[in-house]
């Protein structure tokens, strides 16, 4: 995400682009078939109340903290290096204050603050990564409510049913647009059947399991769609492509250290407003390549804090105070998603 996001933002063009997408966008497409498959491991192993507090526990928090320290730290600070000074700027629309209100349900509806990054290549967006956790929350619900019925959890077919009723409705999408339905719905339906795609992989894995032969079958399924089909291939190849990406997951081992120090989430929110500080302080001049390097070491520092002083603190009281269900889950995913 951060490689795709550099490019824009230093005003090198949106780098690789496919079928119209760029990395960012596949990024995301991997997310939420990665996505798919943890939470309907949370689903299964919690109750239904438990599910929902984890699941706010686990994103909710973080979120108010981010869009508090854009709008009371970044925001000043840019203003400052831009101008000079802050003259009109808690006063001018829309206002720290509108930026944190406007935005606390967790859909965006807001990008800018005052008069802050007007001087950058690409203005005005404080946070242009924090649109995805309103879809993302939304699917959790979504399996939340799929949670009631015992058809979703006794048969695999329940499950491929609605990723492939997702996969039509935005296959078709033009019909739906004609009806009037608004931009939300398209965003939801493009990311959905990812997502259902990794509910699939989940049913599957868990019943049989996770296979070297199959991993690198569905890897090989899962690109010929992505780079043959145009327009809804990724969503085609999600449930190939969760199950390839859960693969190599226990072919690359992870850094001990990343295991135990979940810093993703952080990463990811707070990737965006360091790197829009950092080309104010003139670090894009240095070329996209040497950006990258200096945005990731930058934000390491913000999602390692946010890791520690409030995702960590918040799931552990969150574990503390909710109980896990009887029924444990043949395969158990980490409730950090």
């Amino acid at each position: 995400m951060l490689f795709a996001h550099a490019f824009y933002i230093t005003g090198n063009g949106t780098g690789p682009m496919l079928h119209g997408e760029n990395l960012g966008g596949w990024a995301v497409a991997g997310f939420f078939v990665l996505s798919g498959f943890l939470i309907t491991g949370s689903r299964f192993r919690h109750s239904t109340g438990d599910f929902l507090v984890h699941r706010i526990a686990r994103i909710y928090p973080a979120f108010l903290v981010v869009l508090v320290v854009t709008a009371m730290i970044f925001a000043p600070i840019a203003g400052l290096l831009e101008r000079g000074e802050l003259g009109g700027f808690w006063t001018t629309p829309v206002t720290p204050l509108q930026y944190i209100w406007g935005n606390i349900g967790l859909h965006v509806n807001s990008y800018t603050i005052s008069w802050s990054l007007q001087t950058v290549p690409y203005p005005g967006a404080w946070n242009g990564s924090l649109w995805t956790l309103y879809y993302e929350f939304f699917c959790y619900i979504i399996v939340w409510t799929l949670g009631f019925l015992a058809v979703f959890r006794r048969t695999v077919w329940f499950s491929v049913l609605l990723w492939v009723l997702s996969l039509g409705v935005h296959a078709t999408m033009g019909f739906w647009n004609q009806l009037g339905l608004d931009g939300d719905f398209a965003l939801l339906f493009k990311l959905l059947p990812f997502f259902l795609g990794g509910v699939v992989a989940y049913v599957v894995f868990d019943r049989w399991g996770m296979r070297a032969p199959v991993g690198i079958a569905c890897l090989v399924g899962a690109l010929i769609p992505i780079f043959v089909v145009p327009s809804f291939g990724g969503q085609l190849a999600a449930p190939l492509l969760a199950y390839a990406l859960l693969w190599l997951s226990t072919v690359v081992p992870q850094p001990r250290l990343i295991a135990k120090h979940d810093i993703s989430y952080g990463f990811y929110i707070y990737a965006w407003p360091t790197a829009q500080l950092l080309v104010l302080l003139g670090v894009a001049g240095a070329g996209v390549w040497v950006f990258m390097g200096v945005n990731i070491l930058a934000t390491i520092v913000f999602a390692t804090a946010s890791w520690l002083l409030i995702e960590r603190p918040v799931m552990r009281a969150t574990r503390r105070g909710t109980h896990t269900s009887a029924k444990p889950a043949a395969a158990p995913a980490p409730d950090t998603a």
